[in-house]
C-alpha cells in the first residue's frame, strides 16, 4: 500500500524532470553547444546527488506552509501537482513546479480546514519575485565579465568556443545539483510528515527516511529528464531569445547560483554569523529564475531580441498553474475521501496529527521499500559502471575513426 501512495510522488518527480531540466541545460542545448543526450545524462546524475545530499533544507519550509498529515492526502496533493505540470509540459511551457505544489498544498489546507501560514507563504512568494530579479542581475554581471575576459584573452574563436563548451558542462552539473537540492522538496516534501521509513545502513554511510524518499524522487526526476525533457529544452533554449555560446554559459551559471543560495544551509548560517538575517530555505521557482536570466541578457543586448509572445505564454502558465493545481487538489481530495473512503488528512487543531498505523504489515512494507532502495543503488552502480565503460569505448572508437578520416583526407590531398 505504501508503494501505491508513492506512485503520485514518483509521477510528480518524472514531470519535474521532464519540465525543469530545460532550466539547466535548455540554453546550452538551444545554442547547440551541448547535445541533448550528454545534457540529460549529466543533469540526471547531479539532480540525484543534490536531492540526496542537500535536499532537506527547503522541505521544512513547505512543511510550515501545510503539513499534510495522511498518506492519502500526500498522494492526492502530489498527484494534482503532477497532472498540472504534465499538462503544461504537453504544451512545451516551462512552468514552475514550486507554484504547482504550493497551490496543491493550499488546496489541501482549504479542504481539511487547516490554516495556511501567511508568513511562510509570503516568504515563498517573495522568493518567487526575488529569484528572477537576482537571476537577471547575476546574468548581466557575469555576461559583462565573460565578454571582458574574452576580449582580454585574444584567443582564437574556435579555442574560445571549446572553453565555453567545457564551462557549459561544468555549470550545467552545478546547476543540476542546485536544482535537485532546491526542488526535491516539491516532489517528496509532502510525504515527509506522514512517512517514516527505516534508516538504511549502507556501510559507508546511512540514508535517513527523508534521504531515501529524496533518492526515489531523484530517480524519478532522472527518468523524466531522459525520456521527455527535450520539448521544453527546445522552447526555453531557443524560442525566447537566440543565445550565443557565452550567453548560454552565463544563463546556466546565474540560475545555478540563485538556486544554490536559496538551498544552502551553510550560506544561511554564515549570514547569521555575520549578523545578517538568515537566507530563507525556500524552493525557488527555477523556471522564473532562468527566464529572468534570459530576459536580463536580452535587455542588456537590446529589447528587440526578446520573443515577447513566447514570454507571454510562459507568464500565463505561471499564473494558471498554482490556481489549477489548488482547484484540482480540492476536487481530487473530495473524490478520494467520499468515493474511496481514503483518509486524506485532518485539521491539526482538532485532532492529533495522524501517523500511519504501526502494524506488522506497515513495518514489513517499510522494510520492503528499504530493501528495494538498497537493490536500486546496487543496480545503479552496476549499470552506471557498464554505461561509463561503454561511453568511453564509444568515444575512443569515434576518435579513432576521425583520425583515420583525417589521415585519408591528407593522403588524398598529396
Amino acid at each position: 500500500m505504501i508503494l501505491f501512495f508513492l506512485t503520485s510522488g514518483l509521477f510528480l518527480g518524472w514531470s519535474l524532470g521532464a519540465n525543469d531540466a530545460s532550466h539547466v541545460f535548455g540554453s546550452a542545448v538551444g545554442s547547440r553547444m551541448v547535445t541533448f543526450r550528454k545534457a540529460a545524462i549529466i543533469a540526471s546524475l547531479f539532480f540525484i546527488l543534490g536531492a540526496v545530499l542537500q535536499g532537506s533544507g527547503t522541505s521544512h519550509t513547505l512543511g510550515k506552509l501545510g503539513a499534510v498529515n495522511a498518506l492519502g492526502g500526500s498522494f492526492t496533493v502530489a498527484l494534482a501537482a503532477a497532472i498540472t505540470i504534465y499538462m503544461m509540459t504537453k504544451f512545451a511551457l516551462p512552468i514552475s513546479t514550486t507554484q504547482a505544489i504550493v497551490g496543491a498544498i493550499i488546496g489541501w489546507n482549504f479542504f481539511t480546514g487547516n490554516h495556511t501560514d501567511s508568513k511562510t507563504l509570503s516568504t515563498i512568494v517573495s522568493a518567487w519575485i526575488a529569484g528572477p530579479v537576482m537571476g537577471a542581475i547575476f546574468a548581466v554581471i557575469l555576461y559583462i565579465i565573460v565578454k571582458m575576459f574574452k576580449k582580454s584573452l585574444r584567443i582564437h574563436l574556435i579555442r574560445f568556443e571549446s572553453y565555453v563548451k567545457t564551462g557549459l558542462i561544468i555549470a550545467g552539473a552545478f546547476g543540476s545539483y542546485s536544482l535537485g537540492a532546491n526542488n526535491i522538496a516539491n516532489v517528496m516534501g509532502v510525504f515527509l510528515p506522514a512517512f517514516n521509513l527505516n534508516d538504511l545502513d549502507l556501510g559507508i554511510f546511512t540514508l535517513s527516511s527523508a534521504q531515501q524518499l529524496f533518492l526515489l524522487g531523484g530517480l524519478a526526476i532522472a527518468a523524466g529528464i531522459l525520456t521527455y525533457s527535450w520539448k521544453v529544452m527546445d522552447t526555453l533554449g531557443s524560442n525566447i531569445l537566440e543565445l550565443s555560446a557565452e550567453a548560454a554559459l552565463v544563463v546556466v551559471l546565474a540560475q545555478a547560483l540563485v538556486l544554490f543560495i536559496f538551498s544552502s544551509t551553510g550560506l544561511s548560517n554564515f549570514s547569521v554569523h555575520l549578523g545578517l538575517p538568515p537566507i530563507p530555505m525556500v524552493p525557488v521557482s527555477s523556471s522564473q529564475v532562468i527566464v529572468g536570466c534570459i530576459i536580463g541578457i536580452g535587455l542588456y543586448k537590446g529589447v528587440r531580441n526578446i520573443n515577447f509572445k513566447v514570454l507571454g505564454e510562459i507568464g500565463m502558465a505561471w499564473i494558471i498553474s498554482p490556481v489549477a493545481s489548488g482547484l484540482l487538489t480540492f476536487f481530487l481530495l473530495f473524490f478520494m475521501k467520499n468515493i474511496f473512503n481514503l483518509d486524506v488528512g485532518t485539521k491539526a487543531g482538532e485532532t492529533a496529527i495522524i501517523v500511519p498505523q504501526v502494524n506488522k504489515a506497515m513495518i514489513a512494507s517499510q522494510d520492503n521499500i528499504s530493501d528495494i532502495i538498497k537493490y536500486l543503488l546496487l543496480g545503479i552502480f552496476v549499470f552506471g559502471a557498464i554505461g561509463i565503460a561503454y561511453y568511453v569505448l564509444l568515444e575512443n572508437r569515434k576518435r579513432r575513426e576521425m583520425q583515420k578520416s583525417e589521415a585519408r583526407f591528407w593522403k588524398n590531398m598529396k
